[in-house]
C-alpha cells in the first residue's frame, strides 16, 4: 500500500555546494539518497514530493561540512498482510515461486499453490494445471495475497498465497 508521509533526515553538504544554490544542491542530495531506499519501519521510499522545511545548519568541527535538518513529503510503498498485489513471477522451482511487485520481492511456496497445479521442469521450469490451461513462469503476471511480512533494518520480505478466489494468472506471457 501506498503512504504519503512528512519522515526528517539529517543531510550533509560539502562547502563547494554553498551559495545561491544552496537550497537546490540540497534538494538534489536528498532525493539521490532517499528515492528507491528501504527502511523497515515505514517501507520503500518511491519518490520525494516537497521539501517542508530545511533547519539552520550546523558546521561540522575539522570538515568543513554543514549538517542541516531537513523535512520533508514522500510517497512511500509498505505492503501489509491481507493485501492483494498484483505482481511479476521472476524465478519458478519446485519448491514455489518468487515474484515481484515493485520494489517488494515476494515468495509463493507450492504448498501456497492450489493442489490442481503441478511442477513442470526443463528449459521453462513452469506450475501447470492438469488440463493445461493455466500456466504459471517466468514473466508471468500474478494476483496474490501477502499472508505474512519480514521486515529487516533495509529491506521487507514477503509470504505470498495464491489459493484463494479470484488469486493467480493474471497475464500469461506465452498466450499474447
Amino acid at each position: 500500500m501506498f503512504f504519503h508521509i512528512v519522515l526528517e533526515r539529517n543531510m550533509q553538504l560539502h562547502p563547494r555546494y554553498f551559495g545561491r544554490n544552496l537550497r537546490d544542491n540540497l534538494v538534489a542530495k536528498l532525493m539521490k539518497d532517499v528515492e528507491g531506499t528501504c527502511s523497515g519501519r515505514h517501507g520503500f521510499v518511491v519518490a520525494v514530493t516537497g521539501i517542508e522545511n530545511v533547519g539552520k545548519g550546523l558546521i561540522r568541527d575539522g570538515t568543513g561540512f554543514v549538517t542541516f535538518p531537513v523535512k520533508y513529503q514522500c510517497v512511500v510503498f509498505r505492503p501489509f498482510k491481507g493485501e492483494i498485489l498484483e505482481a511479476v513471477v521472476t524465478m519458478v522451482n519446485k519448491m514455489g515461486f518468487f515474484a515481484e511487485a515493485g520494489p517488494v520481492q515476494i515468495f509463493v511456496s507450492n504448498h501456497l499453490i492450489p493442489d490442481d497445479m503441478e511442477f513442470q521442469s526443463g528449459d521453462m521450469p513452469n506450475y501447470t494445471t492438469s488440463d493445461g490451461s493455466v500456466k504459471i513462469q517466468k514473466d508471468s503476471e500474478v494476483r496474490l495475497k501477502i499472508i505474512g511480512t519480514r521486515v529487516d533494518a533495509t529491506e521487507i520480505f514477503c509470504i505470498g498465497t495464491i489459493k484463494d478466489d479470484f488469486l493467480g494468472v493474471i497475464n500469461d506471457p506465452v498466450a499474447i
